[in-house]
């Protein structure tokens, strides 16, 4: 395609209910519904740590709230960064969060193609399964090749039916809820829960990436100022609501003895109280839940490598400063085929290890980033109260990686060592330097 082929922006800006639709169709995802067979480990004391990156997810977002507050105009997570630590900073979250929300699409497709397998029960096969994530993922870059308000509606549709497992695994939970069941799961490994439950939180945490997807968007919503605080805190109170509730349901039915061996487990769930017709239609709705939230990330993606590309970050086939706003097509079709390329790699028979590898160095690269937006809120404001704000974040987030695994945070050191080498290409092309703006309220 010609660089000039180009997606129009919206005619309508996306105003802050839409978009934090579209921050907790983003979150309420892939996360959520495998979940409880990732945390079968720790059990049903994991619901300390869903409360914990709940709170954590919060104080976030309050930090994106006040981002979009002091920097309405900023294009994305990338110019944040740029803005209040400098250009080489900028340059290394562009990439990074690039990266993040392609390799996080094919963990996402990845579920979605798990859960058709009740149905179809050959898709757990290597290359049926390839053959549909193709499928799941050119569906979703096609829709927002057509214009990002078609993609953002696709995530807001699809989140109402991806609630609805939800709702009736809830609902289930409620009917046939054991306090002995509940307890009996309570810790599994015989672990002290001061090392099971932090253990735990990168797993947990990998629920609640896109609570800054309203930031991300900002060229996209009316008044940025305003509506990038209300749909970020929105969207998260309603994916932290619904977490705790669906894993206090389904460990209190489930042991987690079981839970550790289910490839479904909010349909099991449904049919152990509803029946099988039920349970079909929960793995249903996951499937179509995962096709918004691949369309969620699909939008967040293009937009990063959008706004990488005017920055000079990337290549001017993703955005050009010459245009700044519009989208080249070549762009969604550069990064479908980047993301078909990761679903052909991951076609293995040890996909399940993959799946955990990637969803674990996804969350610990996100929350890196989100301690450097930190750090930039730091900078922007002088008010104590935003300032203490940002250092809570800040520590949350380091506290967080700290916790993970090391295999989780090898691959966030290859990504930083790889894009900084890339820098110096970057930096043959840099502009003058843009200082950090400080604004008080």
């Amino acid at each position: 395609m010609s660089q000039t082929d180009v997606i129009p922006a919206p005619a309508r800006k996306l105003g802050w209910g839409l978009a934090a639709l579209v921050v907790a169709g983003n979150m309420i995802g892939s996360g959520v519904y495998l979940a409880p067979v990732a945390l079968a480990p720790t059990g049903s004391s994991s619901v300390i740590g869903w409360l914990i990156c709940g709170v954590g997810a919060m104080i976030l977002a309050a930090v994106f709230a006040g981002l979009g507050r002091f920097q309405p105009d900023a294009d994305g997570l990338s110019d944040f960064t740029r803005r209040g630590l400098g250009r080489f900073i900028g340059y290394q979250t562009a990439i990074a969060y690039w990266g993040v929300c392609l390799t996080g699409n094919v963990a996402v497709a990845l579920a979605g193609t798990g859960y058709m397998a009740f149905f179809f029960p050959q898709l757990a096969e290597p290359l049926p399964a390839a053959l549909c994530n193709l499928v799941l993922i050119g569906l979703t870059t096609a829709a927002y090749a057509s214009g990002a308000r078609v993609a953002a509606r696709l995530g807001a549709v699809t989140l109402v039916l991806g609630l609805l497992p939800l709702v009736l695994a809830i609902v289930a939970g409620a009917l046939a809820f054991s306090g002995q069941t509940f307890s009996g799961s309570w810790n599994p490994s015989g672990l002290p829960l001061a090392q099971s439950v932090p253990a735990s939180l990168v797993v947990i945490f990998w629920s609640f990436l896109g609570l800054e997807s309203a930031a991300a968007l900002s060229r996209l919503v009316r008044d940025p100022a305003r509506d990038v605080g209300r749909a970020s805190v929105g969207g998260v109170a309603l994916a932290l609501v619904v977490y705790v509730a669906a894993s206090v349901a389904v460990f209190g039915v489930i042991p987690a003895g079981e839970l550790a061996t289910s490839t479904s487990p909010f349909a099991d769930l449904a049919a152990r109280v509803f029946g099988a017709s039920v349970a079909g239609l929960v793995a249903a709705c996951a499937v179509i839940k995962a096709l918004g939230t691949i369309a969620g990330w699909t939008i967040l993606g293009g937009e990063t490598a959008r706004s990488a590309g005017e920055a000079g970050y990337l290549p001017r086939v993703f955005g050009s400063a010459t245009t700044p706003g519009r989208l080249p097509l070549t762009n969604p079709l550069i990064n479908g085929t980047i993301m078909a390329v990761l679903v052909v790699a991951t076609s293995q028979p040890t996909l399940a290890s993959q799946f955990g590898l990637l969803i674990g160095a996804c969350t610990v690269l996100t929350i890196c980033l989100y301690a450097l937006c930190c750090i930039s809120l730091f900078r922007f404001s002088t008010s104590p109260g935003w300032r203490a704000l940002a250092c809570v974040g800040l520590v949350f987030s380091v506290g967080a990686v700290v916790a993970a695994a090391p295999g989780n945070i090898v691959p966030a050191i290859v990504l930083f060592t790889v894009a900084s080498i890339g820098w110096i290409r970057v930096r043959k092309g840099a502009g003058p330097r843009v200082d950090p703006v400080s604004t008080t309220l």
